[in-house]
């Protein structure tokens, strides 16, 4: 039969052990001495970084000779046992930095937790020491500092994801460049949030979590999703993006991995990136009137070169619409039963190019119907465009254009403050409606197209 003493001792025996496990377990080093100075715990990873085993340290009194040297001893005694006798410090707890010795006489700065141990009457026991060396402290407080940072006042836009790419973390500047707040992101999937280019968007995620990270920056245009039920710091829903709307982000990618395990599963993605829309559109617009100013000095070129000035507007035609739309129709005016209020629009050219060859309607009177949108231009003296092929399919029909048409320019031919006629451009499946740039250019070009119509004298001269 077991006694209620010998039960005790067991228990204290199990629990010897298991601290003995819990201390040896530790990823810090740490020793403990009792209120006189003694070793009375030394663990493995203190055993690592000096040397020194547990059955070398446990008992001697103090550090002085061996962990530490003679001329430090003292120093580092009184900072070990200060945490005992400081009433100043409630917390019994210190940070300290001082200078250990190895076994093999090399010596090692470390930087020490230093805190007491008290019985439950509150009476100083001893302290323990929890410490590691100063360089991997200070780069773990590196690396914490930096992610601190990066999620809080980086002129960087960084957004983390988990594995399974929901988001985990984002700071304001993903809050600026896609209008959401980090709160209504956390634990949602990306593409909650993102349309057109999300599918880029996970492939460079994916091929970070496997390993791969893209070598360089990388720029994706991506449109934000619609997302009605969505609402502001202050409850009030954003403003819906214009359709189309994209938004150029450059940034790169890090795989965020556990440091505690050497072949541990990734723990997600980082995303670091800018919003660098306004400068890539300025960009792009900026290669882009480069090379619509340069088709039309090609085009004056050759028209001039041209003795029939039909020749010469077809040769515009051709110039204009590289890059630019697929279709470009040439009506010229020419006066009916009303004159100048009811003009006649004759088919004088056209210039097909992706659109199936259209039948020859050249000198044929093009019937629009009123309200077209080249009578529009014709009569308000100014560029029209419309679009409306997407959801009607016998939208384009209605206009006379051919069926493949989407989008419409119509611009005015003006020579000698008179009306000469309508050029029309028309753009097909995929391409994005044409906007003031676009009929800034249309203007341009009916103006040499206007020239060359007048010079002929009139539709049948043409």
């Amino acid at each position: 039969m077991t006694t209620p003493s010998e039960t005790q001792s067991a228990h204290r025996v199990s629990d010897d052990r298991l601290l003995s496990a819990l201390l040896d377990g530790m990823d810090a080093a740490l020793f403990a001495v009792d209120s006189g100075g003694r070793i009375t715990h030394w663990n493995r990873q203190a055993e690592r970084l000096l040397g020194w085993t547990a059955e070398q340290a446990v008992g001697r009194k103090g550090l002085g000779g061996w962990a530490v040297r003679d001329a430090d001893a003292t120093d580092v005694n009184d900072r070990l046992l200060g945490v005992l006798r400081r009433t100043a410090n409630p917390s019994g707890r210190q940070v300290q930095e001082f200078p250990l010795l190895r076994r093999d006489g090399g010596r090692l700065l470390v930087r020490a937790q230093v805190s007491a141990v008290r019985a439950p009457d509150g009476r100083s026991t001893g302290a323990y020491c929890a410490f590691s060396e100063v360089h991997a402290q200070l780069d773990l407080e590196r690396n914490l500092s930096l992610s601190e940072a990066l999620l809080a006042d980086s002129p960087w836009a960084v957004l983390v994801v988990d594995p399974d790419l929901r988001t985990v973390a984002a700071n304001g500047r993903v809050a600026q460049a896609l209008d959401i707040t980090p709160v209504d992101m956390l634990g949602e999937p990306l593409a909650e949030f993102f349309g057109a280019g999300m599918e880029e968007l996970e492939s460079a995620l994916e091929h970070t979590l496997a390993g791969q990270a893209p070598d360089g920056p990388v720029e994706l245009w991506l449109t934000q999703a619609e997302d009605p039920c969505r609402e502001d710091q202050f409850g009030i829903p954003p403003v819906p993006a214009a359709a189309g709307d994209r938004r150029c982000l450059l940034g790169g990618f890090l795989r965020l991995g556990s440091p505690l395990a050497p072949q541990a599963p990734p723990l997600g993605v980082a995303w670091i990136f800018q919003d660098v829309t306004h400068s890539r559109r300025a960009g792009q617009g900026a290669a882009r009137r480069a090379f619509r100013d340069g088709q039309l000095s090609r085009a004056s070129r050759a028209a001039a070169e041209c003795e029939d000035p039909r020749e010469a507007a077809m040769l515009h035609l051709h110039y204009a619409l590289a890059g630019f739309a697929e279709h470009a129709l040439l009506d010229v005016a020419v006066p009916g039963p009303a004159a100048a209020r009811a003009p006649g629009l004759v088919r004088t050219a056209e210039s097909p190019a992706a659109f199936a060859p259209p039948v020859g309607t050249a000198g044929v009177a093009v019937r629009y119907r009123p309200g077209h949108p080249a009578l529009q231009a014709f009569e308000r003296g100014v560029p029209v465009r419309t679009t409306g092929g997407t959801g009607r399919s016998d939208w384009a029909a209605e206009h006379r254009w051919p069926p493949e048409a989407e989008h419409a320019l119509c611009v005015v031919l003006r020579s000698r403050a008179r009306s000469l006629g309508v050029l029309t451009f028309l753009r097909g499946h995929g391409r994005r409606p044409f906007d003031r740039a676009d009929a800034a250019y249309g203007e341009d070009v009916a103006l040499r197209l206007a020239a060359a119509v007048d010079l002929g004298g009139a539709a049948g001269a043409c």
